[in-house]
């Protein structure tokens, strides 16, 4: 039995970020040019995939908001198939406030937790949902996806890849950023990517979650717009060339593979210490943090701790945990 060498239980506290990046004006991208506002859609003459990124799922994290404008700033235009550039919750991210950073990740609920036939067709009635009504159609079109996210708690940037080999695959093919975790999700709910579209056994369609880096932070969206043109490249939509940036160098990526999900069970979970994601515990069996009596231990060596999560409700995801693989 490993225990690590703070006792007791450390006191979580939200951490404080300053808002270093501006929100972006969406102002004359809220019509859309597909029927559906806040969505951009443009097909070349020449056949090929659909693919499409989205940004703003949580309306606080607006560096994939900034990523988007950009790139249509740019008049960013597929030599073949299709590209959607789509903001996803216009009404949280309305609301954002630099003052008050964290208030706005959703109005009724969390937008990445709607996913499935359920809730997308069952009677619940909610902000978020209607949204995600609203896009599933163009969704459901849609070969290629990237979710451009960005994170409150400290941690390594990542990439998240559900449950499929061919969203490993596509998550290690764009690189960055460099760690690709291949995950089951979340009790509370299904993400986008795990969409059926994108999820389902049959369906050769696939999606990755890029975790960009911290939130509200310059790096954060230079990684994401990274992420975009490898993207781009490896689907064959686009070249990066002026005005787009050059794509960067990076080093080669690295798969894990969650091995257990970590549900907070009660309202007393807490870790034993201050956690960082990325972080890796080199012993089985080591106590890392407490659910009520319950002892959360490393299932196996060089466990990777995937997003952490110190102020978590019962019922929520607190942390993943992880295995390097080949």
């Amino acid at each position: 039995m490993h225990d690590l060498p703070q006792p007791g239980r450390a006191p979580a506290r939200p951490p404080v970020v300053a808002v270093n990046i501006a929100r972006p004006d969406l102002r004359r991208w809220l019509p859309g040019n597909c029927g559906i506002p806040g969505a951009w859609s443009f097909t070349a003459e020449a056949p090929g995939p659909h693919v499409a990124i989205t940004a703003i799922i949580h309306g606080n994290e607006i560096a994939g908001a900034v990523v988007l404008d950009r790139l249509l700033r740019l008049a960013v235009r597929p030599a073949r198939g299709r590209l959607s550039l789509v903001f996803c919750n216009l009404e949280a991210f309305a609301r954002f406030d630099a003052a008050d950073p964290t208030a706005t990740r959703f109005l009724d609920e969390d937008m990445n937790r709607l996913w499935d036939p359920g809730a997308l067709d069952g009677p619940r009635r909610s902000a978020e949902l209607k949204r995600a009504r609203e896009l599933r159609a163009l969704f459901d079109s849609v070969d290629m996806l990237a979710d451009l996210h960005s994170m409150l708690w400290r941690s390594d940037p990542l990439i998240l890849a559900g449950e499929t080999g061919r969203a490993a695959q596509l998550g290690l093919a764009i690189g960055v950023p460099q760690t690709v975790v291949a995950d089951a999700g979340h009790a509370g709910g299904r993400r986008l990517i795990d969409y059926a579209r994108f999820a389902a056994p049959g369906s050769t369609a696939t999606a990755v979650l890029v975790e960009a880096g911290d939130h509200w932070q310059e790096p954060t969206v230079a990684r994401m717009e990274q992420a975009c043109l490898r993207l781009l490249r490896l689907a064959g939509l686009v070249e990066p060339r002026p005005p787009l940036p050059p794509i960067a160098p990076a080093p080669p990526p690295r798969l894990a593979r969650v091995t257990r999900t970590i549900t907070a069970a009660t309202q007393s979970f807490a870790f034993l210490r201050d956690f960082r994601g990325g972080e890796v515990i080199p012993r089985a069996n080591t106590l890392i943090a407490l659910d009520g009596e319950a002892e959360i231990r490393t299932p196996h060596d060089d466990c990777l701790l995937v997003m952490p999560t110190p102020m978590v409700p019962r019922g929520h995801t607190a942390v993943r945990l992880a295995r390097f693989v080949d």
